[in-house]
Protein backbone atom coordinates (compact mmCIF):
# COMPACT_ATOMS: atom_id res chain seq x y z
CA UNK A 1 0.00 0.00 0.00
CA UNK A 2 1.19 3.52 -0.78
CA UNK A 3 0.59 5.64 2.33
CA UNK A 4 1.05 9.36 2.94
CA UNK A 5 1.42 10.37 6.60
CA UNK A 6 0.74 14.03 7.32
CA UNK A 7 2.66 15.55 10.24
CA UNK A 8 6.08 16.10 11.74
CA UNK A 9 5.97 14.94 15.35
CA UNK A 10 6.76 11.93 17.49
CA UNK A 11 3.19 10.73 16.93
CA UNK A 12 3.73 10.57 13.17
CA UNK A 13 7.16 8.95 13.58
CA UNK A 14 5.53 6.31 15.80
CA UNK A 15 2.75 5.69 13.26
CA UNK A 16 5.31 5.27 10.48
CA UNK A 17 7.40 2.88 12.57
CA UNK A 18 4.27 0.81 13.31
CA UNK A 19 3.38 0.72 9.60
CA UNK A 20 6.87 -0.54 8.84
CA UNK A 21 6.29 -3.47 11.22
CA UNK A 22 3.28 -4.66 9.18
CA UNK A 23 3.76 -7.95 7.31
CA UNK A 24 2.86 -6.13 4.08
CA UNK A 25 5.64 -3.84 2.93
CA UNK A 26 4.25 -0.36 2.33
CA UNK A 27 5.60 2.57 0.37
CA UNK A 28 5.49 5.32 2.98
CA UNK A 29 5.63 9.05 2.29
CA UNK A 30 5.62 11.81 4.90
CA UNK A 31 4.91 15.54 4.81
CA UNK A 32 6.66 17.46 6.19
CA UNK A 33 8.34 14.86 8.44
CA UNK A 34 11.44 15.39 10.58
CA UNK A 35 15.00 14.10 10.85
CA UNK A 36 13.99 10.76 12.32
CA UNK A 37 11.10 10.23 9.92
CA UNK A 38 13.41 10.89 6.96
CA UNK A 39 15.23 7.63 7.76
CA UNK A 40 11.99 5.61 7.49
CA UNK A 41 9.90 7.39 4.85
CA UNK A 42 10.25 9.48 1.72
CA UNK A 43 9.86 13.15 2.63
CA UNK A 44 7.46 15.19 0.50
CA UNK A 45 7.81 18.98 0.48
CA UNK A 46 4.28 20.34 0.70
CA UNK A 47 2.11 22.41 3.03
CA UNK A 48 0.25 19.79 5.10
CA UNK A 49 -2.52 22.23 6.07
CA UNK A 50 -3.36 23.22 2.47
CA UNK A 51 -6.27 21.02 1.31
CA UNK A 52 -5.74 21.69 -2.40
CA UNK A 53 -2.00 20.97 -2.33
CA UNK A 54 -2.35 17.75 -0.32
CA UNK A 55 -5.21 16.48 -2.46
CA UNK A 56 -3.49 17.19 -5.76
CA UNK A 57 -0.38 15.39 -4.61
CA UNK A 58 -2.25 12.35 -3.26
CA UNK A 59 -4.46 12.04 -6.35
CA UNK A 60 -1.65 12.39 -8.88
CA UNK A 61 0.74 10.14 -6.93
CA UNK A 62 -1.70 7.21 -6.63
CA UNK A 63 -1.68 7.31 -2.85
CA UNK A 64 -3.87 4.53 -1.40
CA UNK A 65 -4.29 6.00 2.08
CA UNK A 66 -3.63 9.36 3.71
CA UNK A 67 -3.19 9.38 7.50
CA UNK A 68 -3.57 12.82 9.08
CA UNK A 69 -1.66 13.07 12.35
CA UNK A 70 -2.03 16.60 13.80
CA UNK A 71 -5.17 18.61 14.40
CA UNK A 72 -4.47 21.69 12.28
CA UNK A 73 -4.88 19.97 8.86
CA UNK A 74 -8.13 18.39 10.09
CA UNK A 75 -9.60 21.72 11.17
CA UNK A 76 -8.38 23.23 7.86
CA UNK A 77 -10.47 20.71 5.92
CA UNK A 78 -7.75 18.55 4.39
CA UNK A 79 -9.81 15.39 4.96
CA UNK A 80 -12.86 17.00 3.31
CA UNK A 81 -10.87 17.75 0.18
CA UNK A 82 -9.31 14.29 -0.02
CA UNK A 83 -12.65 12.50 0.37
CA UNK A 84 -14.26 14.68 -2.27
CA UNK A 85 -11.47 13.60 -4.65
CA UNK A 86 -12.04 9.92 -3.82
CA UNK A 87 -8.83 9.44 -1.80
CA UNK A 88 -9.10 7.20 1.27
CA UNK A 89 -8.21 9.29 4.31
CA UNK A 90 -7.92 8.42 7.99
CA UNK A 91 -9.05 11.58 9.73
CA UNK A 92 -12.41 13.32 10.17
CA UNK A 93 -13.89 16.12 8.10
CA UNK A 94 -13.48 19.58 9.60
CA UNK A 95 -17.11 19.60 10.74
CA UNK A 96 -16.56 16.47 12.86
CA UNK A 97 -13.06 17.61 13.88
CA UNK A 98 -14.71 20.61 15.53
CA UNK A 99 -15.17 18.29 18.51
CA UNK A 100 -11.52 19.14 19.18
CA UNK A 101 -11.31 22.53 17.46
CA UNK A 102 -14.12 23.97 19.57
CA UNK A 103 -14.59 22.91 23.18
CA UNK A 104 -18.00 24.57 23.27
CA UNK A 105 -19.07 22.45 20.29
CA UNK A 106 -17.81 19.36 22.12
CA UNK A 107 -19.94 20.30 25.13
CA UNK A 108 -22.93 20.75 22.82
CA UNK A 109 -22.42 17.27 21.34
CA UNK A 110 -22.03 15.71 24.79
CA UNK A 111 -25.21 17.37 26.03
CA UNK A 112 -27.16 16.12 23.01
CA UNK A 113 -25.75 12.60 23.41
CA UNK A 114 -26.24 12.55 27.20
CA UNK A 115 -22.53 11.95 27.79
CA UNK A 116 -21.23 12.56 31.34
CA UNK A 117 -18.94 15.59 31.65
CA UNK A 118 -18.33 18.54 33.94
CA UNK A 119 -20.48 21.66 33.89
CA UNK A 120 -19.09 24.44 31.71
CA UNK A 121 -19.64 28.15 31.07
CA UNK A 122 -18.67 29.64 27.70
CA UNK A 123 -17.57 33.27 28.03
CA UNK A 124 -16.67 35.90 25.46
CA UNK A 125 -15.90 38.96 27.59
CA UNK A 126 -14.47 40.03 30.93
CA UNK A 127 -17.79 40.41 32.72
CA UNK A 128 -18.89 36.94 31.61
CA UNK A 129 -15.57 35.55 32.79
CA UNK A 130 -15.96 36.96 36.29
CA UNK A 131 -19.50 35.61 36.55
CA UNK A 132 -18.37 32.17 35.41
CA UNK A 133 -15.51 32.08 37.92
CA UNK A 134 -17.98 33.01 40.66
CA UNK A 135 -20.28 30.18 39.57
CA UNK A 136 -17.59 27.52 39.27
CA UNK A 137 -15.65 28.32 42.42
CA UNK A 138 -12.08 27.24 43.18
CA UNK A 139 -10.12 25.36 41.92
CA UNK A 140 -10.66 27.18 38.63
CA UNK A 141 -10.46 25.34 35.30
CA UNK A 142 -10.00 27.72 32.36
CA UNK A 143 -9.69 26.52 28.75
CA UNK A 144 -9.20 28.24 25.42
CA UNK A 145 -12.13 27.25 23.21
CA UNK A 146 -9.98 26.66 20.14
CA UNK A 147 -6.75 24.82 19.42
CA UNK A 148 -3.84 25.70 21.71
CA UNK A 149 -1.35 22.83 21.24
CA UNK A 150 -2.22 21.38 24.63
CA UNK A 151 -1.26 24.57 26.46
CA UNK A 152 -4.62 26.40 26.59
CA UNK A 153 -5.72 24.81 29.87
CA UNK A 154 -5.06 26.21 33.33
CA UNK A 155 -6.12 24.60 36.60
CA UNK A 156 -5.45 26.86 39.56
CA UNK A 157 -6.73 28.01 42.93
CA UNK A 158 -5.41 31.51 42.17
CA UNK A 159 -8.30 33.60 40.85
CA UNK A 160 -5.97 36.30 39.50
CA UNK A 161 -4.01 33.68 37.56
CA UNK A 162 -7.25 32.30 36.13
CA UNK A 163 -8.30 35.79 35.02
CA UNK A 164 -4.90 36.47 33.45
CA UNK A 165 -4.95 33.17 31.54
CA UNK A 166 -8.50 33.69 30.31
CA UNK A 167 -7.86 37.32 29.34
CA UNK A 168 -4.99 36.24 27.09
CA UNK A 169 -7.08 33.67 25.23
CA UNK A 170 -10.14 35.95 25.02
CA UNK A 171 -8.09 37.97 22.53
CA UNK A 172 -8.35 35.00 20.17
CA UNK A 173 -11.89 33.74 20.83
CA UNK A 174 -14.18 32.32 23.49
CA UNK A 175 -13.00 30.76 26.72
CA UNK A 176 -14.56 27.97 28.76
CA UNK A 177 -14.69 27.91 32.53
CA UNK A 178 -15.36 24.37 33.72
CA UNK A 179 -16.29 22.53 36.87
CA UNK A 180 -13.22 21.06 38.56
CA UNK A 181 -13.25 17.25 38.41
CA UNK A 182 -11.05 15.12 40.63
CA UNK A 183 -9.63 11.65 39.97
CA UNK A 184 -7.10 9.79 37.82
CA UNK A 185 -7.12 10.61 34.11
CA UNK A 186 -7.21 8.09 31.27
CA UNK A 187 -6.71 8.43 27.52
CA UNK A 188 -8.59 5.95 25.33
CA UNK A 189 -8.56 5.94 21.52
CA UNK A 190 -11.41 4.63 19.37
CA UNK A 191 -11.03 3.90 15.67
CA UNK A 192 -14.22 4.94 13.89
CA UNK A 193 -15.55 4.53 10.36
CA UNK A 194 -18.46 6.85 11.05
CA UNK A 195 -20.71 4.12 12.49
CA UNK A 196 -18.65 1.26 13.91
CA UNK A 197 -16.05 1.95 16.61
CA UNK A 198 -13.14 -0.17 17.81
CA UNK A 199 -11.33 0.59 21.09
CA UNK A 200 -7.57 0.61 21.41
CA UNK A 201 -5.86 0.14 24.79
CA UNK A 202 -5.91 2.75 27.59
CA UNK A 203 -2.95 4.94 28.48
CA UNK A 204 -2.18 7.72 30.92
CA UNK A 205 -0.14 10.80 30.08
CA UNK A 206 1.71 13.38 32.16
CA UNK A 207 0.72 16.94 31.28
CA UNK A 208 2.81 19.00 33.71
CA UNK A 209 6.35 19.97 32.78
CA UNK A 210 8.16 18.71 35.87
CA UNK A 211 8.25 15.84 38.36
CA UNK A 212 5.41 15.43 40.87
CA UNK A 213 3.08 17.29 38.49
CA UNK A 214 4.80 20.62 39.08
CA UNK A 215 5.10 23.40 36.54
CA UNK A 216 2.91 24.52 33.63
CA UNK A 217 0.77 22.38 31.38
CA UNK A 218 2.44 21.03 28.27
CA UNK A 219 1.50 19.00 25.21
CA UNK A 220 2.54 15.95 27.26
CA UNK A 221 5.82 14.89 28.91
CA UNK A 222 5.35 11.13 28.98
CA UNK A 223 2.86 8.28 29.15
CA UNK A 224 2.45 4.63 30.05
CA UNK A 225 0.25 1.67 29.12
CA UNK A 226 -1.49 -0.54 30.22
CA UNK A 227 -3.21 0.84 33.33
CA UNK A 228 -3.23 -1.97 35.90
CA UNK A 229 -5.50 -0.04 38.27
CA UNK A 230 -8.45 0.24 35.86
CA UNK A 231 -11.61 -1.82 36.36
CA UNK A 232 -12.06 -4.70 33.92
CA UNK A 233 -15.26 -3.17 32.51
CA UNK A 234 -13.73 0.27 31.88
CA UNK A 235 -13.45 -0.03 28.09
CA UNK A 236 -16.94 -1.48 27.74
CA UNK A 237 -18.41 1.30 29.88
CA UNK A 238 -16.68 4.06 27.90
CA UNK A 239 -17.72 2.42 24.63
CA UNK A 240 -21.43 2.32 25.47
CA UNK A 241 -21.84 5.51 27.52
CA UNK A 242 -19.40 7.89 25.81
CA UNK A 243 -17.76 6.95 22.51
CA UNK A 244 -20.65 5.32 20.63
CA UNK A 245 -23.21 7.99 21.63
CA UNK A 246 -20.85 10.73 20.42
CA UNK A 247 -20.17 8.98 17.10
CA UNK A 248 -23.92 8.43 16.64
CA UNK A 249 -24.70 12.07 17.42
CA UNK A 250 -22.16 13.34 14.88
CA UNK A 251 -23.51 10.93 12.26
CA UNK A 252 -27.08 12.10 12.92
CA UNK A 253 -25.95 15.65 12.11
CA UNK A 254 -24.58 14.55 8.75
CA UNK A 255 -20.94 14.66 9.86
CA UNK A 256 -19.78 11.06 10.35
CA UNK A 257 -16.54 10.88 12.32
CA UNK A 258 -13.98 8.84 10.34
CA UNK A 259 -10.63 8.51 12.06
CA UNK A 260 -9.62 8.20 15.70
CA UNK A 261 -11.65 9.69 18.53
CA UNK A 262 -9.39 10.47 21.48
CA UNK A 263 -11.38 10.34 24.70
CA UNK A 264 -9.72 12.27 27.51
CA UNK A 265 -11.41 10.84 30.59
CA UNK A 266 -11.39 11.16 34.35
CA UNK A 267 -12.47 8.50 36.84
CA UNK A 268 -14.39 10.37 39.55
CA UNK A 269 -16.22 9.13 42.62
CA UNK A 270 -19.45 9.59 40.65
CA UNK A 271 -18.28 7.71 37.56
CA UNK A 272 -16.29 8.17 34.35
CA UNK A 273 -16.58 11.63 32.82
CA UNK A 274 -15.16 13.34 29.74
CA UNK A 275 -12.56 16.05 30.12
CA UNK A 276 -12.05 16.58 26.39
CA UNK A 277 -12.13 14.96 22.98
CA UNK A 278 -9.44 15.13 20.35
CA UNK A 279 -9.93 14.28 16.70
CA UNK A 280 -6.61 12.47 16.24
CA UNK A 281 -4.14 10.19 17.98
CA UNK A 282 -2.80 11.78 21.16
CA UNK A 283 0.87 12.55 21.65
CA UNK A 284 2.59 11.07 23.69
CA UNK A 285 0.00 8.32 24.34
CA UNK A 286 0.29 7.03 20.76
CA UNK A 287 3.89 6.09 21.43
CA UNK A 288 2.94 3.60 24.16
CA UNK A 289 -0.31 2.35 22.61
CA UNK A 290 1.34 1.47 19.29
CA UNK A 291 4.38 0.03 21.08
CA UNK A 292 2.04 -2.67 22.41
CA UNK A 293 0.05 -3.16 19.18
CA UNK A 294 0.49 -6.65 17.74
CA UNK A 295 -2.01 -6.36 14.88
CA UNK A 296 -0.96 -4.82 11.53
CA UNK A 297 -1.80 -1.12 11.66
CA UNK A 298 -2.49 -0.25 8.02
CA UNK A 299 -5.47 -2.64 7.59
CA UNK A 300 -7.12 -1.14 10.67
CA UNK A 301 -6.73 2.45 9.51
CA UNK A 302 -7.70 1.63 5.92
CA UNK A 303 -10.83 -0.18 7.13
CA UNK A 304 -11.83 2.89 9.12
CA UNK A 305 -11.11 5.20 6.17
CA UNK A 306 -13.25 3.05 3.83
CA UNK A 307 -16.10 2.45 6.30
CA UNK A 308 -15.28 -1.25 6.69
CA UNK A 309 -14.33 -1.58 10.35
CA UNK A 310 -16.91 -4.32 10.89
CA UNK A 311 -14.90 -6.54 8.54
CA UNK A 312 -11.60 -6.52 10.46
CA UNK A 313 -10.53 -8.23 13.66
CA UNK A 314 -10.24 -6.12 16.79
CA UNK A 315 -6.68 -4.95 17.43
CA UNK A 316 -4.51 -7.17 19.63
CA UNK A 317 -2.10 -5.79 22.22
CA UNK A 318 0.84 -7.43 23.95
CA UNK A 319 1.07 -7.91 27.71
CA UNK A 320 4.24 -5.79 27.71
CA UNK A 321 4.48 -2.64 29.77
CA UNK A 322 5.32 0.43 27.71
CA UNK A 323 6.43 3.90 28.76
CA UNK A 324 7.58 6.97 26.90
CA UNK A 325 9.61 9.87 28.26
CA UNK A 326 9.70 13.17 26.38
CA UNK A 327 12.99 15.03 26.08
CA UNK A 328 12.19 18.76 25.97
CA UNK A 329 14.23 21.83 25.10
CA UNK A 330 15.28 24.33 27.74
CA UNK A 331 12.44 26.77 28.40
CA UNK A 332 9.65 24.47 27.22
CA UNK A 333 6.72 25.07 27.22
CA UNK A 334 6.82 28.87 27.54
CA UNK A 335 9.96 29.73 25.58
CA UNK A 336 11.78 26.70 24.14
CA UNK A 337 15.34 27.28 23.03
CA UNK A 338 15.95 25.89 19.55
CA UNK A 339 18.88 25.32 17.23
CA UNK A 340 20.96 23.37 19.75
CA UNK A 341 22.75 20.18 18.76
CA UNK A 342 21.56 16.76 19.94
CA UNK A 343 24.46 14.41 20.62
CA UNK A 344 24.63 10.71 21.40
CA UNK A 345 21.99 9.04 19.24
CA UNK A 346 24.55 7.49 16.92
CA UNK A 347 26.38 5.80 19.80
CA UNK A 348 23.40 4.47 21.78
CA UNK A 349 23.85 0.92 23.08
CA UNK A 350 21.79 -1.60 21.11
CA UNK A 351 18.55 -2.28 22.99
CA UNK A 352 15.62 -4.08 21.34
CA UNK A 353 13.33 -2.70 24.05
CA UNK A 354 13.91 0.95 23.09
CA UNK A 355 12.90 3.10 20.14
CA UNK A 356 13.35 6.83 19.58
CA UNK A 357 10.46 8.79 18.12
CA UNK A 358 11.68 12.12 16.77
CA UNK A 359 9.52 15.23 17.11
CA UNK A 360 11.24 18.61 16.72
CA UNK A 361 14.46 17.58 14.98
CA UNK A 362 16.20 18.54 11.75
CA UNK A 363 19.53 17.93 10.07
CA UNK A 364 21.95 20.81 9.55
CA UNK A 365 24.61 19.12 7.50
CA UNK A 366 25.84 16.33 9.75
CA UNK A 367 24.50 17.97 12.92
CA UNK A 368 21.16 16.95 14.42
CA UNK A 369 19.40 20.01 15.85
CA UNK A 370 16.44 20.58 18.14
CA UNK A 371 13.86 22.73 16.36
CA UNK A 372 11.09 23.01 18.95
CA UNK A 373 9.91 22.30 22.47
CA UNK A 374 9.25 18.56 22.61
CA UNK A 375 12.31 17.19 20.84
CA UNK A 376 11.86 13.42 20.96
CA UNK A 377 10.19 10.58 22.82
CA UNK A 378 12.17 7.69 24.25
CA UNK A 379 9.84 4.67 24.08
CA UNK A 380 10.64 1.54 26.08
CA UNK A 381 8.92 -1.77 26.74
CA UNK A 382 9.50 -4.48 29.32
CA UNK A 383 7.88 -7.33 31.19
CA UNK A 384 7.28 -4.88 34.06
CA UNK A 385 7.10 -1.12 34.34
CA UNK A 386 10.32 -1.23 36.35
CA UNK A 387 12.02 -2.91 33.41
CA UNK A 388 10.61 -0.41 30.92
CA UNK A 389 11.66 2.52 33.10
CA UNK A 390 15.17 1.14 33.43
CA UNK A 391 15.48 0.87 29.63
CA UNK A 392 14.13 4.36 28.98
CA UNK A 393 16.12 6.25 31.58
CA UNK A 394 19.36 4.40 30.79
CA UNK A 395 18.93 5.53 27.18
CA UNK A 396 18.35 9.15 28.20
CA UNK A 397 21.68 9.18 30.01
CA UNK A 398 23.41 8.75 26.64
CA UNK A 399 21.60 11.66 24.93
CA UNK A 400 22.92 15.19 25.32
CA UNK A 401 21.04 18.40 24.54
CA UNK A 402 22.19 21.52 26.38
CA UNK A 403 19.60 22.78 28.87
CA UNK A 404 17.11 20.03 28.10
CA UNK A 405 14.79 18.52 30.69
CA UNK A 406 12.55 15.50 31.14
CA UNK A 407 10.44 13.99 33.88
CA UNK A 408 11.93 11.26 36.04
CA UNK A 409 8.65 9.90 37.42
CA UNK A 410 6.93 8.44 34.33
CA UNK A 411 5.11 5.24 35.41
CA UNK A 412 6.83 5.41 38.79
CA UNK A 413 3.52 4.99 40.63
CA UNK A 414 2.87 1.63 38.92
CA UNK A 415 6.41 0.31 39.20
CA UNK A 416 7.35 -2.23 41.84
Amino acid sequence: MKILVIGSGAREHTIISALRRDPEKHEILAAPGNAGISAEAEIVALNPANPKVVTEFAATSDVDLVIIGPEAPLVAGVANSLRKAGVAVFGPDKEAAAIEGSKSFAKEIMAAADVPTGQAWTVSDHDGLLAALDASGSPYVVKADGLAAGKGVLVTEDRDAAIEHATFYLQHGDVLVEEFLEGPEVSLFFLSDGRTIVPMTPAQDYKRAFDADEGPNTGGMGAYSPLPWLDDDFIATVTTTIAQPVIDELASRGHPFIGVLYCGLIVTDSGIKVIEFNARFGDPETQVVLARLESPLAPLLYAAATEMLESVEAPRFSDDCAITVVLASEGYPENPQTGREIVGLDTLPVNDHVTIAHAATAWDGSDLLATGGRVMSIVATGATFSDARAHAYATLEHISLAGSHYRHDIALSVSS
